[in-house]
């Protein structure tokens, strides 16, 4: 362990469940590091990451962002290419670009939203999309008639999340130059949507851990509330 590392941990009491306010605090006095380091939680969750049904796959938007915003990209007909521009949107594609992905593999977009007459031109790159989680998904509300507001919202701080293999989630609320109030709002933010979206078939405790720390700081285990 680092020197810095170890005076970092030091401290951490390592027994101790933090409230969220004690939490964020520590977040930043912990972080040690000369640049703005992310600010991440982690849950383990009580669900079965096997069973279909007790996936997590859920959106929330940050209040105050991530301290990252995404590039995005809006697939729409040409009538919405005006509006697609205007919401911010960083690449406006059509038919041809989406020929021209299929062809390459080259994708310059983090996001993408889509409206549904385009879903089933878009098949023609699931292949290209899907493996990298870009293919848009009724479910992470990137597929849907209002264009505006789905760019609007990923620019101001929309992300999704969704559980491991392993039943856990991993999620940047912020960075460590961010207010201790502005990473608490976000904080609480996620913890109400990562509970909105607990599954109906899952039993037992939800949250089973959750923890806080910056990029490279040490663990800080919290409350869920």
């Amino acid at each position: 362990m680092s020197k810095r590392m170890a005076k970092a941990s030091a401290l951490v009491d390592k027994n101790k469940v933090y409230s969220l306010d004690e939490a964020v605090k520590l977040v930043k006095e912990t972080s040690g590091v000369k640049f703005d380091a992310g600010v991440e939680v982690h849950a383990n969750l009580g669900i079965d990451p096997k069973k279909g049904e007790q996936q997590i796959r859920a959106t929330v938007v940050m209040p105050h962002g991530t301290g990252k915003t995404k590039k995005v990209a809006a697939f729409v007909s040409a009538e919405k290419e005006k509006e697609a521009k205007d919401a911010g949107a960083d690449f406006v594609y059509g038919e041809e670009d989406i020929k021209r992905i299929k062809d390459t593999g080259k994708i310059e977009f983090e996001v993408a939203v889509t409206t549904p007459d385009m879903m089933p031109k878009l098949a023609a790159v699931a292949k290209v999309l899907g493996p990298k989680g870009l293919m848009p998904n009724p479910k992470t509300e990137t597929v849907g008639p209002n264009v505006k507001k789905m760019i609007e919202e990923l620019k101001k701080g929309k992300v999704t999340f969704k559980n491991d293999d392993t039943a856990n989630i991993h999620q940047i609320i912020g960075k460590v130059s961010f207010s201790e109030t502005q990473l608490k709002e976000n904080l609480s933010a996620f913890l109400e949507a990562l509970k909105k979206a607990k599954p109906t078939t899952s039993k037992g405790t939800y949250i089973k851990n959750l923890v806080l720390c910056s990029t490279m700081g040490p663990a800080i285990r919290i409350q869920e509330n």
